[in-house]
């Protein structure tokens, strides 16, 4: 791995090294923090988990090759092999991280928000990779341990990177935008989710927000235009943002729109003095604010309309989000990754775009602090508006989705389950050949067991 000697991993941690000397100026040839992973020559970095501390498994890392690992405890290294002794593992991995992606040296895209960055973030990279080798985040490896072991899989051959970042408290975005220094950082939206920690808008605003003070002086900031908190934005490091969204007075905006239903949305891209036609295969106004926000990114980098196009055009849904299923008896929506209000709402008017019966299969959102129930029967009250046929909730905190349904007047049927598993149990009684089926709740919930029943 470039640069990523013992010796600058030991410099670049503040740590202290302790072995071989001869070592000292051997490049890693990996990083890991599972020990089942390690291979020959590579870096352990042991992480105390829930259900398991990896200084108890240094001993097999060196069994397995390692080279060194890092240590908080010198005394469960010791005598085994090559050891940094650093105060923090998780700090030291953030430091490691940091100093390897400017070793690398490749431009980088952060993407965060409340709402949509995985299906942003996935866009962008299909964009982006019409012209660069490309790398990008895969799954949920997002967070303050996540973004490292991404920018660990970075090599010399790759061109550009498109990285996720995730937050849920003050100060981890921080951390995650001093790893990934910037050149573009796009944000979605700011929305009501982790108010657990984050209090309310202007707490996320807040917090989401930290990651501007490190984007490069050189870099970009690209933001969308719909949002009330973002518009606030007029500078960054002397430099107005990018904004896009659905009105001209954004730089790069969506007109022309024509709904596909569940196969997504035909509509013209305008960015600057240029505009083109293209077909968003994924279902949603979300997504075609995705695509805008992969325009502006593509067009910062100097790709042609017709390379972002067919980069938005070739793009895939992530498993466990708003992925659409054909079973041959029903149309499955699964968007059961995660949830909050902003997406559950997005989920639903998608769901009513669906020609058929619409069957919303919907469960408890997570994090929402002090004003969770009030925000479930908001969830409610706007799918009141909407022509669902069926509704099936799971989970306590959905009895006020159902509540607000029914102050809404909506002539849905609405059946109600303690649990996933019962609803999971009555699921196949409920439904008809030809429905269309959302199946939305957070990733606590475990919906792929509903999804799972209906696909079987």
């Amino acid at each position: 791995m470039k640069d990523l000697t013992v010796r600058n991993i030991a410099k670049a941690c503040g740590g202290s090294f302790h072995g071989e000397r001869e070592v000292l100026d051997r490049e890693v040839t990996g990083v890991f923090t599972d020990s089942r992973k390690v291979t020959e020559g590579s870096l352990f970095v042991p992480l105390a988990g829930e259900r398991a501390d990896g200084h108890d498994y240094i001993s097999q890392i060196f069994e397995k090759g390692a080279l060194v690992t890092l240590t908080e405890r010198a005394e469960a290294a010791a005598g085994l092999g090559n050891y940094i002794l650093v105060s923090s593992c998780a700090e030291a991995i953030q430091q490691i991280a940091g100093f390897y992606r400017r070793a690398i040296g490749i431009p980088v895209v952060g993407i965060t928000g409340s709402v949509g960055k995985t299906s942003t973030k996935e866009m962008v990279a299909s964009v982006l990779a019409q012209k660069y080798r490309t790398l990008k985040t895969q799954g949920n490896f997002n967070n303050n341990l996540g973004l490292p072991l991404t920018v660990f899989r970075m090599t010399e051959e790759d061109e550009i990177a498109v990285l996720e970042m995730g937050i849920s408290h003050f100060g981890e975005m921080t951390w995650l935008a001093e790893t990934a220094e910037p050149d573009i950082m796009v944000i979605t939206n700011i929305g009501t989710c982790h108010l657990e920690n984050l209090k309310d808008r202007d707490g996320v605003f807040a917090a989401k927000t930290e990651c501007l003070d490190y984007v490069k002086l050189t870099g970009t900031v690209i933001l969308c235009g719909e949002d009330d908190k973002l518009l606030q934005i007029d500078d960054v490091h002397g430099k107005r943002p990018i904004f896009y969204g659905l009105s001209p007075r954004c730089r790069v905006y969506v007109k022309d729109q024509v709904s596909l239903g569940l196969k997504g949305t035909k509509c013209t891209i305008c960015v600057d003095e240029e505009e083109f036609p293209v077909t968003v295969p994924l279902p949603g106004e979300h997504m075609v604010l995705n695509a805008a926000a992969a325009a502006a990114v593509g067009s910062v980098c100097g790709l042609t309309p017709d390379e972002i196009r067919a980069g938005i055009e070739s793009v895939e849904p992530v498993g466990g989000r708003l992925r659409i299923t054909e079973t041959g008896t029903y149309t499955l929506i699964e968007d059961y990754y995660n949830a909050n209000p902003m997406s559950m709402k997005a989920a639903l008017r998608i769901l009513n775009h669906a020609e058929g019966r619409k069957v919303a299969v919907l469960g408890d959102m997570g994090e929402l602090g002090t004003k969770e129930r009030e925000l479930h029967y908001e969830v409610g009250t706007a799918a009141g508006e909407l022509d669902l046929g069926l509704v099936l909730l799971a989970g306590p905190l959905s009895e006020e989705i159902g509540r607000g349904l029914r102050d809404a007047g909506s002539s849905a049927e609405i059946l109600q389950f303690p649990d996933t598993e019962q609803l999971a149990e009555a699921l196949p009684s409920h439904v008809r050949e030809g429905d269309q089926i959302l199946i939305k709740a957070s990733r606590f919930m475990q919906f792929e067991k509903a999804a799972d029943v209906l696909k079987q």
